[in-house]
């Protein structure tokens, strides 16, 4: 997991992915810009940290995702670049974790052309 330099909120995301038996390795790094290019991560969908989920292929996971939707990307092994959970959500994994915060976790492709879409509705009964 790559993020800045004092982010609370990535310490508190990272200790929760912990218990289900994630080896989490965290690189602080002043400016992400360049390894959000790489990744495929579009201004859109930035937010504080951008880690690689390796599982069986390698996906991109940008911000607070929920570890519902991470279990969904595990399970599906859909044919994309990754997820993102843009901005810093209120309630979500990390910032606060309230299992009410209603958000949209959005799939991406790593190209122009291709719109990002509705991945998994976080909060949705």
């Amino acid at each position: 997991m790559r993020k800045m330099l004092a982010a609370l909120a990535v310490f508190a995301y990272s200790l929760a992915l912990l218990p289900g038996g994630s080896v989490v390795k965290i690189h602080d790094i002043e400016d992400l810009s360049a390894i959000k290019k790489q990744a495929g991560v579009s201004a859109e969908l930035e937010a504080c940290h951008t880690a690689v989920l390796d599982a069986g292929r390698k996906y991109v996971v940008e911000g607070h995702v929920p570890l519902e939707a991470l279990a969904k990307l595990v399970s599906t092994a859909p044919d994309i670049r990754g997820i993102a959970t843009p901005g810093m959500p209120a309630g979500s994994l990390g910032m606060g974790d309230d299992p009410n915060a209603r958000y949209d976790v959005l799939a991406f492709f790593g190209t122009a052309a291709e719109s990002p879409a509705v991945f998994y509705e976080a909060g949705k009964p």
